[in-house]
């Protein structure tokens, strides 16, 4: 069987995630190539994944690596502009979330992917990959709730982590929390209700951590939406979840309710003893996502070798991207947006 052979671009937390799922995981794929800027990057390729073919130049891969496809998991800032100078060196691309950060970014990605049809490009929003997720998205298009018209969506990274997340927005990589983590929110309801937002509210807060607000972000953040065929999304988002990693997403319909990871469970073991009955909660994304994120990986390989396109297209990370940019509008002005 002919495998892809995939080079990784970034080798950060994700980035590693990803890197091993294409060096042992993914049948149809053989990681031959990583590109990092630093050196425990480096060491992680060679002495982890057994990659001899490591660069610190992202150009120099697409120029000198045996490779077929790109997996870029850089930072946000970067995703656009290695996502066309990958097509256009003849190379597959599977790019991580968001598209871009800032909209001609996500018009030039477009523009590339349509001058080289004949290559597969898709977007990293692995919650469609996630099994519950998927399984809700089959249920509405059966209609077992009847009209979908709500979404009501929570995301909160750990607060353990919260010193990373001061860190990434002090750089100034991230985009902000709304691009950053409400991005797979923003997502979801476009996916779940069918329709485009026309219209944001939102509003932040930082009570905990007065570096976010420093570093001109927040570490709280919640927005309303309304939907071009008259649905409501609402997100709350944040950087300091005391239990854990926390997503819970809730779809209301004309006929039912489904609600997602209403408890952020590690596994289905529950402990009884003084405190009460009690479940341990996953503490980050990659251990809460970790079968998405090979799912959408497995998938972009398929597609690859089977000549078929992806379900996420370049498309959405821009529409996606476009609810971003008037959501940070909204949370800056503290005025309703219209998203056009």
């Amino acid at each position: 069987m002919k495998k892809l052979r995939v080079g990784v671009a970034g080798l950060g937390r994700l980035g590693r995630v990803h890197a091993a799922n294409l060096a042992y995981r993914v049948p149809g794929a053989e990681l031959t190539a990583a590109c990092t800027v630093t050196g425990t990057g480096v060491d992680f390729a060679k002495n982890e994944l057994g990659v001899r073919d490591v660069y610190t130049s992202y150009e120099d891969m697409l120029a000198n690596a045996d490779i077929d496809a790109v997996a870029i998991v850089t930072a946000s800032a970067d995703h656009c502009r290695q996502a066309e100078l990958a097509l256009d060196a003849g190379k597959h691309v599977f790019c991580e979330k968001p598209l871009g950060v800032d909209l001609d970014q996500c018009r030039r990605a477009e523009a590339a992917v349509e001058r080289h049809p004949e290559l597969t490009f898709m977007l990293g929003f692995m919650r469609r990959y996630d099994a519950s997720y998927a399984y809700a998205k089959r249920k509405i298009d059966e209609g077992a709730i009847g009209v979908p018209y709500m979404v009501k969506a929570t995301a909160m990274d750990p607060a353990s982590a919260a010193a990373d997340f001061i860190r990434y927005a002090q750089a100034g990589g991230s985009g902000g929390i709304f691009l950053d983590l409400g991005i797979h929110d923003m997502d979801l309801m476009r996916w779940y209700l069918g329709s485009e937002a026309v219209e944001v509210h939102a509003m932040g807060a930082t009570f905990r951590h007065p570096e976010f607000r420093a570093a001109g972000d927040d570490e709280t953040g919640a927005a309303m939406y309304r939907f071009a065929n008259g649905a409501v999304g609402m997100m709350h988002i944040g950087r300091i979840g005391p239990h854990g990693y926390h997503v819970e997403t809730e779809i209301v319909g004309t006929e039912g309710i489904i609600r997602i990871s209403a408890v952020p469970e590690k596994n289905l073991a529950m402990l009884y003893d003084k405190n009460g009955a009690c479940t341990e909660c996953v503490q980050g994304f990659q251990e809460r996502f970790a079968d998405a994120y090979l799912a959408e990986l497995e998938q972009f390989v398929t597609c690859v070798l089977e000549g078929r396109k992806p379900g996420v297209t370049v498309y959405d990370g821009t529409a996606s991207t476009k609810m971003g940019f008037a959501t940070v509008e909204s949370w800056r002005t503290g005025k309703i947006v219209e998203i056009q």
